[in-house]
């Protein structure tokens, strides 16, 4: 039962972080603008490398070398 303690403690800095991330996402200025580029260029990001990672995962099963 002593996992029991740091997992309570893990999911309250989790929603307390969500709260304040929150009050900064919908802030005054160009806080919202740079919050949406910012997930824009992760998004980006994962779907490239993501692609990248299926590509050389399915030329490893394929029949074809070259």
């Amino acid at each position: 039962m002593d996992t029991v303690t740091p997992m309570n403690v893990i999911v309250d800095n989790i929603t307390e972080m969500n709260e304040l991330f929150a009050d900064v996402a919908v802030g005054d200025g160009f806080a919202p603008l740079l919050v949406l580029i910012g997930t824009l260029l992760i998004v980006f990001s994962l779907g490239v490398f993501g692609a990248l990672t299926l590509g050389a995962i399915g030329s490893l099963f394929s029949s074809s070398s070259i």
